[in-house]
């Protein structure tokens, strides 16, 4: 997570969650939210639950912020080989 959220959230390092199978990125944020409710409406919008502007989603090595939420992630991901990765975007020319 982008350190502003980390400090929001009071946590260092690496989240680890217990997401239920199909494990998609809906899931996952439902898991950290619920985990961490001070992060509702940071990373997603309240309503629409569509991700925030300048926030995206790395899933092994590979933006998914613009796949559907509903993706199953890939096994590295689930057996936390490779993190799933909240980074905040870099604006400007």
């Amino acid at each position: 997570m982008p350190h502003h959220l980390r400090t929001l959230a009071q946590v260092s390092g690496e989240v680890r969650l217990a997401v239920e199978d199909p494990v998609t990125l809906t899931r996952v944020l439902n898991a950290l939210e619920a985990r961490y409710p001070v992060l509702r409406g940071a990373i997603r919008d309240h309503d629409t639950l569509k991700r925030r502007p300048f926030l995206r989603f790395f899933v092994c090595a590979e933006d998914w912020s613009h796949l559907s939420p509903e993706t199953p992630l890939p096994e590295a991901i689930l057996s936390g080989r490779e993190p799933l990765m909240i980074v905040g975007a870099i604006a400007g020319g």
